[in-house]
């Protein structure tokens, strides 16, 4: 399995930017995606997920601004981010699971705590928001 991530970059606070992660050698459309970011000296956090049916989670502190969506047919999952602001300044990973267990919480949303159960992991994209 590869995934790799693309579209980082440094921006203005109140900027737009749109990741993309391709995934290869995987069966895309049955298993779910997520997005995660880490900033130096904090721990790895989930940012967005989408379930294989297309349903979408997110963390409170994206919450309308970012969005989620994946091309079942390019293997493509996609992080568009709007407004953004310095505290997003992060490298920002793509994942995928297994199937094993569901990667989402009861209520169906993306967390840091069951980062665990997210298998395959990007090298990662630098995104710097600068005030």
């Amino acid at each position: 399995v590869r995934l790799v991530e693309s579209g980082g970059g440094t921006v203005e606070a109140g900027g737009s930017l749109k990741l993309s992660c391709e995934v290869s050698e995987y069966s895309f459309s049955r298993h779910s995606m997520g997005w995660f970011r880490q900033s130096p000296g904090k721990e790895r956090e989930g940012v967005a997920g989408i379930t294989t049916t297309g349903d979408p989670s997110y963390a409170d502190s994206v919450k309308g601004r970012f969005t989620v969506s994946k091309d079942n047919t390019k293997h493509m999952l996609y992080l568009e981010m709007n407004n953004l602001q310095p505290e997003d300044t992060a490298v920002y990973y793509c994942a995928t699971e297994r199937a094993v267990q569901t990667p989402f919480d009861r209520f169906g949303k993306i967390t840091t705590s069951l980062i665990p159960r997210w298998t395959y992991w990007g090298q990662g994209t630098q995104v710097t928001v600068s005030s």
